[in-house]
């Protein structure tokens, strides 16, 4: 894929593209629609998505305002209490959390901890985003899960910017409040589907996710990688292939891989035609090494390593489970991967105003996508796919903590 169509396509998805929303849906049919151009069948796949319109959010601290965006998913109503601020999420911490609006040093909260705040009973969260030192004073707009609320109630929930939390802490307040007012309804999301078939009923599926976060126009996280399945698609379209390749673009993945998750639960049956999923999760920047995780047997890390050492390109592999949508593909059986080019956040930040194409090498890009497509060539052009349908066991230990399913051991 040449380097000026590259740039096009960047071009051409500058926005942002929220989980849920028409721009979502339309990076989702220029996807499809580039699919088609390369030859390749291909359609969109709905699937629901809860969604929260947020018309007003407040957060008070003795009365003075504090700028705010409220959680969608989060109900609406005004919650009042003393506040809290707690940097830790140990036992002592969660202990002094009753009663109490709580201010976290993160983002998000995950699900134990949600469960362990609840069970304490905390009235409200406040989460922070930002960096004091830039110009800007964006708040990330975020909802809480339903994962992450589990069986427990849900509570309000809103975010500020970290420079306020700051001055929140410094300044002690009595009684802090938040008060939200929104709609929830079920939304939809899509799934982008193509398929060049191969001599056998089986598939190699490739996965990628083009939705951004609010605040992101999502070239490094994750249409880098949407490109990258593209350039495969454009190199192997003529190929004889043993296996067939799918290549799946998610959506919604900023919201808990809700499009992967749908994905796998829509095509149950077919996944057992499928050997392997090779997942793209943001590649090619300026800076950065490349790196892959492995959720299948050991010997295909290795292999990856002897083959960057083969071709001269370096690869960082191990076996574990990366965050991304190659974890529900391999929480099914399907041994699965993630590859990555890897940067700093200061070089290359994501979920932020800043995850443009600045940060992205074309050139590098290209070359992450020759090697990608090396290797799924051999994958795809093999007598018998090579890696063995198994998950190990250490990695399943990883799939059950990072599903909730199992706690963490500290």
């Amino acid at each position: 894929m040449k380097n000026q169509v590259l740039k096009q396509i960047f071009k051409d998805t500058d926005y942002v593209r929220r989980s849920g929303t028409r721009e979502e849906w339309q990076a989702a049919e220029y996807l499809r629609n580039r699919c088609a151009d390369l030859g390749a069948k291909a359609w969109l796949e709905a699937f629901p998505v809860p969604m929260g319109d947020v018309h007003a959010a407040s957060v008070r601290a003795d009365g003075r305002e504090i700028p705010c965006k409220g959680f969608a998913c989060c109900g609406s109503g005004r919650v009042e209490g003393e506040f809290y601020y707690m940097p830790g999420t140990d036992p002592v911490s969660i202990a002094g959390a009753r009663d109490k609006i709580v201010l976290l040093d993160t983002q998000g909260v995950t699900h134990w901890v949600y469960q362990d705040l609840m069970r304490a009973g905390a009235r409200g969260l406040l989460l922070q985003y930002g960096n004091v030192h830039y110009p800007n004073r964006d708040i990330d707009e975020r909802d809480l899960r339903a994962v992450v609320v589990g069986g427990e109630k849900r509570v309000l929930c809103a975010m500020v910017h970290t420079a306020d939390a700051v001055k929140l802490v410094k300044s002690a307040p009595a009684r802090v409040s938040i008060e939200i007012v929104q709609t929830e309804y079920e939304g939809v999301s899509h799934n982008v589907v193509a398929e060049l078939p191969g001599a056998r009923g089986e598939w190699i599926t490739m996965s990628a996710h083009y939705d951004s976060t609010a605040l992101s126009r999502g070239a490094y996280d994750n249409m880098s990688g949407c490109v990258g399945l593209l350039g495969v698609m454009e190199a192997l379209r003529d190929v004889p292939r043993t296996y067939g390749l799918r290549f799946v673009f998610c959506g919604s993945e900023e919201r808990g891989l809700l499009g992967s998750r749908a994905y796998v639960e829509q095509h149950a049956e077919a996944l057992t035609d499928t050997v392997l999923n090779v997942n793209l999760d943001m590649i090619g920047t300026i800076l950065g090494k490349f790196i892959a995780v492995v959720s299948a047997e050991e010997k295909l890390a290795h292999y990856l390593t002897y083959m960057g050492a083969e071709l001269g390109f370096p690869v960082r592999a191990k076996t574990g489970v990366y965050s991304s949508d190659s974890t529900p593909f391999a929480d099914k059986g399907v041994p699965a991967l993630s590859l990555a080019r890897i940067a700093s956040k200061d070089a290359a930040p994501i979920h932020c105003r800043y995850d443009t194409a600045d940060v992205l090498s074309m050139e590098q890009l290209q070359r992450d996508i020759a090697f990608i497509t090396e290797f799924v060539r051999r994958m795809a052009c093999a007598a018998v796919c090579p890696v063995a349908r198994e998950i190990p066991e250490k990695v399943k230990t990883e799939l059950d903590e990072y599903l909730y399913r199992k706690r963490k051991a500290e």
